[in-house]
């Protein structure tokens, strides 16, 4: 295992760059959909649970309320979302989706089916993938877990 301090030979490097490429990817094909990806992001979110509190949303992003606040405030200027105050709880901002932002989750169905064809990977190819990152992700997770605790 090449450790040496070359650039190419950064895993965190080559994590940067193929989510800078992926995301890059997804450029036209959420363009029709007005969308970029970060938004996306969050209407898959809000497509699994309609009616989100706001942190709950953040959290499941990873972003914090200063990088979620323009991505939501940009979704209700195009008509997808809306939030509000929680009825049980005042200081919860829920978020929701409008008529339009639940019509687009049929317009997005083949999102998913697109990128996996740009990439030419099978199925079997994709859940490797999916397997190995999530490894990752978590190895990071846990590791940085243990280092706050100390």
């Amino acid at each position: 295992m090449d450790q040496s301090l070359k650039l190419e030979h950064q895993i965190c490097f080559q994590l940067y760059t193929a989510s800078k490429e992926l995301t890059r990817l997804y450029r036209p094909i959420l363009a029709p959909l007005n969308l970029t990806y970060s938004q996306y992001l969050v209407m898959l979110v809000l497509w699994e649970e309609d009616g989100i509190d706001l942190r709950q949303l953040g959290s499941r992003l990873t972003l914090d309320s200063g990088t979620l606040s323009p991505l939501i405030k940009r979704l209700i200027q195009i008509g997808y979302v809306e939030k509000s105050r929680a009825t049980d709880d005042e200081r919860k901002i829920v978020v929701r989706l409008t008529e339009d932002g639940s019509a687009l989750r049929e317009q997005a169905a083949d999102v998913p089916l697109q990128v996996s064809g740009m990439l030419n990977i099978d199925e079997a190819t994709y859940v490797a993938y999916m397997e190995m990152l999530t490894d990752i992700k978590t190895r990071l997770h846990d590791f940085g877990e243990r280092l706050r605790e100390q």
